[in-house]
Formats: structure tokens, C-alpha cells, sequence
């Protein structure tokens, strides 16, 4: 079992950075691969990076590359994601989540949730 516990949202002017923390319980938090996701008001919860268990790999939305970077510290328990370039576009709930299978992109393979942080972008 893997609880997690985002946290780092929050109001940023368009182009700021914001620095998403995604806290795990539980001792077995270094075998799963790790994603983010956001979910828009009135739209599907999507994809927008995963990182490798040993962070060999690491994979980005479209949306997200070149702007974002996901990362982990197994030590901590905790995986990131830091948000540059912000655009109103961006403004969503974030959610980590875990899972077992590296470079998933899918929501319904991810076996653990958290609760959410807000993000919203101003213009």
C-alpha cells in the first residue's frame, strides 16, 4: 500500500515556476514507477510526465516538455515535478500517482492516488 500526499500548488502569474511535492508512505514506494496527472475543470484527467522506479526513464506530455521536469528521491519518498514557463493553460487540480508499469501514460493503470493540488495560472 502507497499513500501519497501532493503539495506546492498554488497562484503564479503566467511565466512563473511553481514545485510540486508528492509525498509516499510505506516502504515499497521505490519499486513503482511514479506519474503526474491534471484535471481541468470539465475535462479528462491526463498525462503530463512519469518517471522510472530508478529514474532511468522519464517520460512528458507534449504539453509538458521542454517546460517541466519530473524527478524523485527515493531517500525521501517523495518525487517532484518543477513547473516553468507557466501558462494559463496549465491551470488544473495536479495528482501523483504510482504505478507498476514504466512509461504508462494510462490513468487507469495507476494503482495509487493522491488527493490533489490546485494550480492556477493567472494571465
Amino acid at each position: 500500500q502507497v499513500q501519497l500526499v501532493e503539495s506546492g500548488g498554488g497562484l503564479v502569474q503566467a511565466g512563473g515556476s511553481l514545485r510540486l511535492s508528492c509525498a509516499a508512505s510505506g516502504r515499497t514506494f521505490s519499486r513503482y514507477a511514479m506519474g503526474w496527472f491534471r484535471q481541468a475543470p470539465g475535462k479528462e484527467r491526463e498525462f503530463v510526465a512519469s518517471i522510472s522506479w530508478n529514474d532511468d526513464s522519464r517520460y512528458y506530455a507534449d504539453s509538458a516538455k521542454g517546460r517541466f521536469t519530473i524527478s524523485r528521491d527515493n531517500a525521501k519518498n517523495t518525487v517532484y515535478l518543477q513547473m516553468n514557463s507557466l501558462e494559463s493553460e496549465d491551470t488544473a487540480v495536479y495528482y501523483c500517482a504510482a504505478t507498476k508499469y514504466t512509461g504508462s501514460i494510462r490513468v487507469f493503470e495507476y494503482d495509487y492516488w493522491g488527493q490533489g493540488t490546485q494550480v492556477t495560472v493567472s494571465s
